[in-house]
């Protein structure tokens, strides 16, 4: 093994007021729900925090219920299927939470700028939208070239991305499955990129039905297994619907505070 593998708590403490923290996975699928339950167990959690991700879920919810978040990056935070974000909605509503308005262009573009090391990336999008009215910092130029209008989407600087994998072998080599999400790309952007992962192997191998995110993409790598329960992370388990159905029922009861604490306490 090398000296890439971590306990939770250690790798929970890279997290710093103020931080750009970046957490892949999709929607309600291999969200690195253990490592934010580690980080909710810190004391004090890490406060102001801007939250990072192409899609925001269940982890994102939690984070800003607790207060954490002060921003919000992302093309969408909500449940699927189970409606929406409820801590998310009602911190927006009560604007207690700052929105960074985001689209899946703007989001890869900021990113693809910052892993170049461009102060921008250029883009068709937005154009003849009102989307930049609500961002007044992304700007307008003018193709060299063609003479074309583009959007100059800055680049998005990140601190620290937290990834859920499959697997991670004693090279210190991460698993994760195809529904990539922006994974990949976060482990290029971030200064700090941890990776949990559900089991440990003594050498990973090629499969069509994964990539490997090779040694040393990730800075620090941690065992834990369900790390990403209740979400699913096939194909080794499914969401838990009924976990998350208690969570939103709770939220919306006026609960979280006593959600969050038989949460932790598990």
């Amino acid at each position: 093994m090398t000296e890439t593998y971590v306990g939770i708590e250690q790798a929970a403490e890279a997290v710093r007021d103020g931080q750009t923290l970046a957490l892949g996975g999709m929607t309600l699928y291999r969200r690195p729900m253990g490592f934010v339950k580690a980080l909710l167990r810190r004391q004090p959690p890490p406060r102001d925090l801007t939250l990072l991700s192409f899609t925001g879920g269940l982890e994102t919810d939690m984070l800003i219920g607790s207060g954490c978040v002060k921003h919000v990056r992302s093309a969408y935070v909500g449940l699927e299927s189970f409606g929406l974000a409820p801590m998310f909605t009602q911190f927006a509503q009560s604007q207690r939470l700052s929105i960074i308005e985001e689209t899946e262009a703007s989001i890869v573009m900021g990113i693809r700028a910052q892993i170049s090391g461009v102060g921008f990336m250029p883009s068709h999008a937005w154009l003849g939208t009102d989307l930049p009215h609500l961002r007044p910092e992304v700007k307008r130029v003018m193709d060299p070239y063609t003479g074309d209008e583009l959007v100059a989407f800055p680049a998005i600087p990140c601190d620290v991305a937290v990834i859920h994998g499959l697997a991670g072998d004693r090279h210190g080599n991460v698993l994760i499955n195809n529904n990539l999400g922006i994974d990949m790309e976060l482990v290029f952007l971030a200064d700090t990129v941890i990776a949990t992962v559900e089991t440990v192997v003594d050498e990973l191998k090629p499969t069509a039905d994964g990539v490997i995110i090779p040694y040393p993409g990730c800075d620090m790598v941690v065992q834990l297994a369900n790390g990403a329960a209740p979400t699913s992370c096939y194909p080794l388990y499914e969401l838990d619907g009924e976990a998350i159905l208690r969570y939103t029922e709770a939220c919306n009861a006026g609960r979280f505070d006593q959600h969050l604490a038989e949460y932790l306490a598990l």
